[in-house]
Formats: structure tokens, sequence, C-alpha cells
């Protein structure tokens, strides 16, 4: 894949400073649809942050890893329990809720249509019809949105962790 240079720009945010800044009005309509999914929903910000890390790791997605958002922290989402949303997550700390929502991210991402009943039943124990819907759409918008990242090129690795305002909050 091509990597394509970011446009120079003097801002702070790492998305206006992404490849996708070559295509302002596309980058425009992903920040409100990207707004709306994380500040106007039911679903809990911590709870989106962690399937959107998942994703991160799944995707290999660099910047995705290295970024947080701040609403997530301020929800209890700690720089420990992000180190816990890795392979074996399943035998560590993490409450049963937390780890249904990495199994269904990964059975979204591995294995879309044949997610096991056991889980399907998990998801409906912990989530309500309404949260399913929005965590199903932010886990796609996460998943395309860094395959976009890491084929037009991704960050240094050694981009630290960066807190930034979650979007549209």
């Amino acid at each position: 894949m091509p990597r394509i240079r970011p446009p120079k720009t003097d801002s702070a945010d790492p998305v206006q400073r992404s490849a996708l800044a070559h295509q302002p009005a596309l980058l425009a309509a992903f920040t409100r649809l990207y707004g709306t999914l994380w500040s106007h929903g039911v679903l809990d910000l911590a709870t989106k942050e962690m399937a959107r890390l998942r994703n991160a790791r799944v995707t290999d997605c660099r910047f995705c890893r290295s970024v947080r958002f701040a609403g997530a922290r301020d929800e209890g989402l700690s720089e420990a329990l992000v180190e816990e949303i890795r392979d074996g997550y399943e035998e560590g700390p993490l409450t049963d809720r937390q780890k249904v929502v990495l199994r269904y991210t990964d059975a979204f991402l591995k294995t879309p249509g044949d997610a096991d009943p056991a889980l399907r039943e998990a998801m409906l124990a912990h989530f309500s019809s309404e949260e399913i819907v929005e965590l199903t759409a932010a886990i796609a918008l996460f998943m395309g949105f860094s395959k976009i990242a890491v084929s037009l090129g991704q960050v240094p690795e050694s981009m630290p962790v960066t807190v930034m305002p979650t979007p549209d909050r």
C-alpha cells in the first residue's frame, strides 16, 4: 500500500494532521458521524473505548492504539485496564461485562456472521438492544477507519499515548 504523507498543518489535533486531511469534506463528514457515535448515544464511553482499543490491537493500528478519549478516562478506563485489552484477556481481571465486549469485538472482526449463541446470550444479559446496535456500529467504524489509517500510512511506532477530547463533547 502507498504511504500517503499527511498535509502540512499547524493543527495540534492528530486526526487533522492525518492523511484524511487531503479530503477535507470527507474528514468533516467522518468527524460529524464519529461525534454522534461517541457523544449522542446510549452506551457508556468506557465500553466504546474498550471496543475501539481491542480493534486497534487486532487491526494493528498504531494511531488508534496510542489515542485515548478523555470521556472514557473520566468514566474510569485507566491505563491499567487498557493494558488488559490484550490477547488472553479472558483470564485477566476484567469484569464479565468488559470481557463480553472484547469477545463481541473479536467475533465482529474475525467471524461477524458466526457469533455463537452463548455470546449472543451474554451480550443480551449485559446490554440493551439499543446498546448492542450502537456498539456494533461503533466497531464497524473503528475497523473501517483503522484500516484506512493502516493503509494510508501509520504513525511512527513511538507515538506516545495521547489523550484527546471525546468527539463532539
